[in-house]
């Protein structure tokens, strides 16, 4: 298959997109973020200096925020993972939000639907770290109730 050679091509496959259908085209997952800039190119059929400016390009205009190394999710540097489903009281969204992402043991924070507002992923070193941040929580206006879930392992 032809590998598209176009501005959101090269966008796409930089980005680090799984798969993003162009008409007639499809950029295929790039498994490798370590790749230098020379084999996104290659692979592109683009110069590695086009490869390399629209890579510039997207960090300056925010679209990627940064790098980073995935890890599986059993060897973490917090040994203790946990998933908190919250439900909130009233129109607090927003403050509750705000208050949950400032406790750093709090790695991510979704919305969701059904009888929980919100889940929060936890990772803390121990477990009366994670008494600590059940009680920070809880105490939280806007808070109505939570359930705790300790992930003992991943598949």
């Amino acid at each position: 298959m032809r590998q598209p050679t176009s501005f959101f091509a090269v966008s796409a496959v930089l980005y680090g997109a799984v798969c993003v259908a162009m008409p007639g085209h499809t950029v295929g997952h790039w498994a490798d973020g370590r790749a230098p800039v020379s084999q996104l190119a290659a692979a592109l059929h683009v110069s590695r200096g086009t490869a390399q400016n629209r890579l510039d390009r997207l960090v300056a205009e925010g679209v990627i925020l940064g790098f980073t190394v995935r890890v599986r999710p059993d060897i973490d540097e917090r040994h203790i993972r946990a998933l908190m489903t919250i439900q909130l009281a009233g129109q607090t969204t927003t403050a509750v939000i705000a208050r949950l992402r400032a406790i750093p043991e709090i790695r991510a924070l979704h919305t969701t639907n059904g009888a929980w507002d919100l889940i929060a992923e936890i990772g803390v070193d121990t477990l009366p770290d994670l008494d600590r941040i059940l009680g920070t929580v809880r105490s939280i206006d806007g808070i109505r109730s939570s359930e705790t879930s300790i992930l003992l392992a991943s598949m």
